[in-house]
């Protein structure tokens, strides 16, 4: 781990004034039981499935991710100095757990898992990824996603 105070100071000042973006309040609003919702993942782990174009640092992008993927079919481009990928590499349901959320769907805990999940990379400021998180809530929203995992990492 990397401690703020003891990065050099040109990355230092990156992160530290940075532009952040400003958003309206937003009141919580109830939803459907869990067991009647549909489920998609969004992580910040930066997966792709492998023919898929590696994360670029600093780009506002994410990567859709099929629900029946082969988990053994992604790979993790997420670049950080503080990124440890170990417990990626012994279980992936720790940054993107649709095996756990198929066993609750079967369980009857929650309603049905969405198409497609999705995976930004963390190490992005802020304000390259308002845009393309507005556009990705927007495709929840058609596609009936009423109930989101943040796998944040």
């Amino acid at each position: 781990m990397v401690y703020l105070d003891e990065m050099p100071e040109g990355p230092r000042n990156m992160i530290v004034n940075q532009e952040l973006p400003d958003y309206e309040e937003t009141r919580c609003v109830g939803g459907p039981p869990l067991s009647d919702r549909k489920i998609a993942i969004v992580t910040t782990a930066g997966l792709h499935r492998r023919e898929d174009k590696h994360f670029t640092p600093g780009v506002g992008e994410y990567r859709i991710i099929p629900n029946e993927i082969d988990m053994d079919e992604l790979i993790m481009s997420h670049v950080s100095t503080n990124f440890d990928r170990t417990g990626f590499y012994q279980d992936v349901n720790l940054v993107l757990p649709v095996e756990r959320l198929k066993e609750l769907s079967t369980e009857g805990q929650i309603g049905e898992l969405s198409e497609y999940h999705y995976s930004f990379m963390g190490a992005t400021p802020p304000a390259a990824l308002a845009a393309v998180a507005e556009d990705l809530a927007k495709t929840l929203q058609n596609d009936g996603v009423n109930g989101v995992v943040l796998a944040g990492v």
